[in-house]
């Protein structure tokens, strides 16, 4: 066992220390350039089409999502506990200046998620009345023949093991420990597999109800979730207003003198710089290819339409929600240990210096609706790669398995398994990187047509 773990941390070190921040921001970089900037360009028409499609009806047909539930699909499988832990674990390794290169990695990002949500619809498909795509499909019309295939199914394998299980795994066990913190502290003990259970049935009647009934749940939870972390976070820096200034400076100091803000503890622009990417790309996803596969379930006929879309998702999940979640640390003061072990508690210890105990309640609640809406995106990601790999049969199966697998993340030490499953996200974003460079000429070709004119209309 031990020699496992060192063989998964070896393979951690080497994809997402150099390899996969390359790779990852080289194809942000490319995309930037080679579309123009077109994640300010056309910023404005995203925010338009997204919050245009909030509380209307749209016709659809049966097996697909409207535009603005597909976006709120890809949003909930990424605003997770990762927006809690993210920002707090990129603080505290690589110093404030962190915040400054999520920001970096965010903004090439959403030319990256731009490529892969107009790809996932301009190569989608129906299987037995649900739309599917995403990345094994346009990896292979990127590659063709026999290898595209079989890189198509390394994908769908790395990504139903990496998300299908030990992610939602990890989900489930957030929503618990959340629970227990909050009523162990009102002497009230509810058991983890109580919780788990609780997950397994609730998730279990979501996914019974198809895509029709994910599309609904996650577009009511999604704007409650963000809506009410957005207003505590912000009022968390209202009360801490006179310390704004002093935060901001020690963002943009820190991005290229980490020492001179953190004492020395963190050693230099490339630590920051390092953990402030990493754990970016960890909460937006942008490069991995998995949000694409909610992008491809929308109704629209214009590819390029979706990819606005895309470009909003990464702004929500790293701009806003995990520069929050930065801002609540550093506004609220409470001591930031820089490089030793810390998370979701620094984050929680932000609110509570700020509000009191009380809001550990609300909190409590942040996090279990970040942490179900993840699972319940992942968990059409794993059967969108399961029909791939086999048929629409296993889907209902793999969606039992899927649920139920909630009860032992509810109750198990989750360590070694976050780390396989950070392994498998970098595998799986290897070919979905190398196809995304193939496919750019489609990508700006359709940009180009739509821009022109003849994709104007719906």
């Amino acid at each position: 066992m031990d020699m496992f773990v060192k063989l998964v941390n070896s393979a951690n070190t080497f994809l997402w220390n150099v390899v996969l921040i390359l790779l990852l921001c080289g194809t942000g970089i490319y995309y930037t350039f080679r579309l123009k900037f077109v994640q300010i360009r056309e910023f404005k028409q995203g925010l338009k089409q997204v919050f245009g499609g909030i509380g209307k009806k749209h016709e659809k047909k049966e097996g697909e999502m409207t535009s603005f539930q597909s976006v709120a699909t890809a949003i909930a499988a990424q605003v997770g506990t990762g927006n809690l832990t993210g920002a707090a674990t990129a603080l505290i390794g690589g110093g404030p200046g962190a915040i400054f290169w999520m920001w970096m990695s965010a903004f090439f990002g959403m030319a990256t998620i731009y490529a892969e949500a107009t790809l996932a619809q301009n190569y989608k498909t129906v299987k037995h009345g649900e739309v599917t795509g995403g990345p094994v499909y346009y990896i292979h019309a990127a590659f063709k023949g026999l290898f595209g295939k079989i890189l198509g199914v390394i994908f769908a394998i790395f990504l139903i093991l990496a998300l299908g299980f030990m992610g939602n795994m990890v989900q489930s066990n957030s929503i618990s420990t959340a629970f227990s913190q909050v009523f162990t502290s009102r002497n009230i003990s509810i058991p983890p597999f109580t919780v788990g259970l609780l997950l397994a049935v609730v998730s279990l009647f979501v996914f019974i109800g198809g895509t029709n009934r994910l599309a609904a749940v996650v577009e009511k939870l999604v704007p409650f979730m963000a809506l009410l972390y957005i207003l505590l976070g912000l009022g968390v820096i209202l009360l801490n207003i006179q310390n704004v200034p002093a935060v901001f400076a020690s963002i943009f100091r820190g991005a290229f003198q980490p020492r001179a803000v953190t004492g020395g503890i963190v050693l230099s622009m490339f630590t920051s710089l390092k953990k402030g990417v990493s754990r970016g790309i960890f909460s937006n996803e942008a490069g991995l290819g998995t949000g694409s596969i909610a992008h491809a379930c929308a109704d629209t006929k214009k590819p390029v339409k979706q990819g606005m879309f895309g470009i909003f998702e990464v702004f929500t999940d790293t701009i806003v929600i995990c520069t929050l979640t930065a801002l609540v640390i550093l506004c609220s003061g409470v001591a930031v240990d820089y490089g030793k072990a810390a998370g979701a508690e620094l984050t929680i210890l932000g609110f509570t210096s700020t509000y009191g105990s009380w809001v550990s309640i609300f909190t409590a609640i942040a996090m279990c609706c970040f942490a179900f809406s993840t699972a319940v995106g992942w968990g059409l990601y794993g059967a969108r790669c399961i029909e791939f790999l086999f048929s629409e049969k296993v889907i209902k199966p793999f969606m039992v398995i899927y649920s139920l697998v909630a009860i032992l993340g509810a109750t198990a030490n989750l360590g070694l398994m976050w780390s396989i499953a950070e392994t498998f996200n970098g595998l799986m974003a290897i070919p979905n990187l190398i196809a995304l460079f193939l496919l750019s000429g489609t990508v700006v070709k359709l940009t180009k047509e739509y821009f022109a004119g003849e994709g104007k209309t719906k």
